[in-house]
This record gives C-alpha cells, structure tokens and sequence, in this order.
C-alpha cells in the first residue's frame, strides 16, 4: 500500500506538474521566418530576443531556411506569423510578377501582409578574391557566380544590375548558381565560385572571416552612364533601393580596392501576417522600439541600418494596425503608403 504521506507527496507533485503545463500553456507562441544573410538574421533573432524578455507570455519560434517568397507566401497563407520581406518582394507579389508569376492569386494573397518596419539590409556585394584576376564585372564573363538563390528578388536585382553595367545576360554569359545564401558563401571560401553577391551592411561578418586569410575585391559602376541604362531603370522602377558606396578600406590591408565602389543599397522589413491581433503587434512593437539600445549594442553597424528614419523608407505595404497604434503614439509622421 501507498502511505498517506506519499499520497500527499504524489498529490502535490501531480498538482504542480498540472500547474506547470498549465504555465506553458497559457504563453502564446508565434512562428518567424528569416532568411541566414548576417543583417536580417541578426535583427529578427534580436527582435525576437527583445520582445520575449520583456514579455513572458510570448514565446517566438524562429526558423532561419527557406526563401523570402516562400515566407511572405506562407504568412499570407496563415502558415507563420512574422517574417523578413521587402518593399521590392511586397510590390512583385502586389504585381504579380517575377518569382510569383506562377502563383495566380498572389495579388489577393498580398493583401493579407502588414508591416512592422523596413530598415537597410545594406550594400549589394559583388565580392571576389584579389587574385582571381577579376578586376570589374566584365571579368565574370563565363564565370561560375551566385547573384542570389534561385527563387530570391537579390538574382533578380543582381543580374538586372550585372546587364547595366555590362550588357551580360544571365545564363548566357555567366552561369548563376543555384544555392542558398550559407551555401554559397561556404562555396566561395571553398573557392567553389568566381563572385559572390551578398547583400549586408559594412564590416560584414562574412567579408571581415574571409578578409583575415585572403585579398578581397568589390566590383561595382566604373562608368557613371550604366545609371541610365533601361536594366537600371527597369531596376529602380521596383522600390526599395538607392545608390551606395562601399569604402575601400573598411576590410584593412587585404581589401585591394584603392576608391569608393558604386552599387546600390536595398532595404528590407520586418512583416507579419494581417490576422496577427493587434494587440499582439502593438506590444511587440512597443516593447522593441523601447529598447532599441540592446539591438543597436550588438553589432557596428545596426544604430546606422534600424532607427526610425528607417521605418518607412522606401515602403510598399500598409502597417499592421498594432505597429501603426504604436507609432501615432510617439509622433511619427506616417506616410500615405503605410497605412
């Protein structure tokens, strides 16, 4: 027989347990996808760092595979709550076009996207190693390259870039790879490829590894009139972009750009899926922008890349109603795209 006394342990403990389940499952759990480039990886996982800290009801599962067009197609499709996009994602999906082209209702299913904030993803990229006798992007001619995965707005942005400058057709002239980003940045170290375009703000912890044990080059504009031509028009039609500069010395001594190279900046957000509470989106919002030291503490580059000059920069997509509460509450001028 089971004395009283170990009844009333077993009684206790069962209780507890009960209590403990019960605590877990009064959190509320929401899924985030990201794509494993350094600038939105890092700040969606500090994002979802920040808002469960401060807030022990919310639990915030974070899955880092897959490409930005799945996620914005999942989130319509209520299959996860909060993902990385981009004013040039959100106004293909709006069109229609490119890699949603085969998607017929993407247009309606676009509708079902909201915003939280867009803040610059960085510079595009165009890395190659000093001594690959690649000294501008006419020299890939021919050439092994990855421009961006095979279903991502960066290939798209990339190769309408690469014919600006240099007339080249993708497929044609160069060979694109088709890999993911951590693929390929493990391909270019493993000098598996010629170029590498990847999309971040400067010092980038991938050009910084690489850089230690290696020369590195940035192609880019050599000349001025590539701006006018119709693929650079045609690119610039799409939001979400401007012209950068990226410095010829931010890598040190093995950085063997001697000036500025030209490219163009792009900028990204985070989203979220309209039938996400307001409630919900107003408190993640406020409790990030209210900490918004820790996200900049972590790496160089974040207080230049996120801050509220950033939120609407270049947008194409109304803001969820809980982030659009939270910035009329601090003075924010919205503008008419946002809301």
């Amino acid at each position: 027989m089971i004395s009283t006394g170990i009844k009333t342990k077993l009684i206790a403990g069962a209780a507890a347990a009960v209590m403990c389940i019960g605590t877990a499952q009064a959190k509320d759990f929401y899924k985030m996808s990201t794509i494993s480039l350094p600038t939105p990886f890092a700040i969606n996982t500090t994002f979802a760092k920040i808002v469960q800290k401060y807030n022990k009801g919310i639990e915030i599962q974070i899955n880092a595979t897959g490409a930005a067009p799945r996620h914005a197609l999942d989130a319509a499709n209520g299959k996860t709550d909060l993902f990385f996009g981009a004013p040039s994602l959100m106004w293909l999906m709006n069109k229609g076009v490119a890699m949603f082209k085969k998607v017929k209702n993407a247009p309606k299913l676009a509708k079902n996207i909201r915003l939280i904030f867009n803040y610059r993803i960085g510079t595009y990229n165009f890395g190659v190693y000093g001594d690959s006798g690649i000294k501008t992007l006419f020299d890939i001619k021919g050439k092994r390259v990855f421009i961006g995965p095979p279903t991502g707005v960066q290939k798209v942005v990339s190769a309408q870039f690469i014919e600006a400058v240099t007339g080249y057709k993708m497929g044609k002239d160069y060979t694109p790879v088709k890999l993911g980003f951590s693929p390929a940045m493990q391909a270019f170290q493993d000098r598996q490829i010629d170029m590498i375009v990847a999309t971040s703000n400067h010092p980038a912890s991938f050009f910084s590894q690489v850089a230690l044990t290696s020369k590195i080059r940035f192609l880019g504009i050599v000349d001025p009139k590539a701006w006018d031509a119709p693929s650079m028009k045609k690119m610039f039609r799409v939001p979400g972009k401007s012209r950068a500069l990226i410095a010829p010395d931010i890598y040190g001594k093995n950085q063997v750009n001697e000036k500025p190279t030209h490219t163009i900046s792009a900028y990204t957000g985070l989203y979220t899926r309209k039938g996400v509470p307001e409630d919900v989106i107003y408190k993640m919002t406020k409790t990030f922008w209210e900490h918004i030291d820790e996200m900049w503490s972590v790496t160089r580059w974040a207080k230049g890349a996120l801050n509220k000059k950033m939120i609407f920069k270049q947008n194409s997509t109304k803001l969820h109603p809980g982030a659009l509460k939270y910035y009329k509450e601090i003075g924010l001028k919205i503008p008419a795209s946002a809301k």
